[in-house]
Order: C-alpha cells, then structure tokens, then sequence
C-alpha cells in the first residue's frame, strides 16, 4: 500500500507502481466515490469502448400506446 500527501493545492501524485498496475494515461478521467469512510477511485473507460456492447439486443419492444397493434 503506497501512501500519498495531499498538496496546498488539493493534488496527489499517484505513485508509477500504480499508474503502471493500472495502465493510467495523462488526461484519463477518475472518478471519487465516498464509501463508509473510505474514499474509492474508480477509472472512467473511454466512450469508444462502449461501442458494440449492446450488438443483437432486441429493440423491437412495444414502447406506449401508439406502438402497439
């Protein structure tokens, strides 16, 4: 377990071992969740990787009334 200090500024620098673990690049977006009394970082995966994730789902679903036969 790598510790860290927080700046003046509110910054952390988050130590090589981790950002390589993780494979961690300038501009990537991170995301603070408050749990219990914990603090959790979770990585944002780009939108590009969304794409296709939903292939073959049925939208042929009746949605109001209008749709409906």
């Amino acid at each position: 377990m790598r510790a860290v200090t927080i700046s003046s500024k509110f910054q952390v620098v988050i130590p090589r071992q981790i950002r390589e673990q993780f494979g961690l690049k300038p501009g990537q977006k991170l995301v603070f969740i408050p749990y219990k009394r914990t603090l959790r970082v979770v990585t944002v995966p780009p939108i590009a990787e969304a794409y296709g994730f939903v292939l073959g789902i049925d939208t042929a679903v009746e949605r109001d009334q209008d749709d409906r036969v």
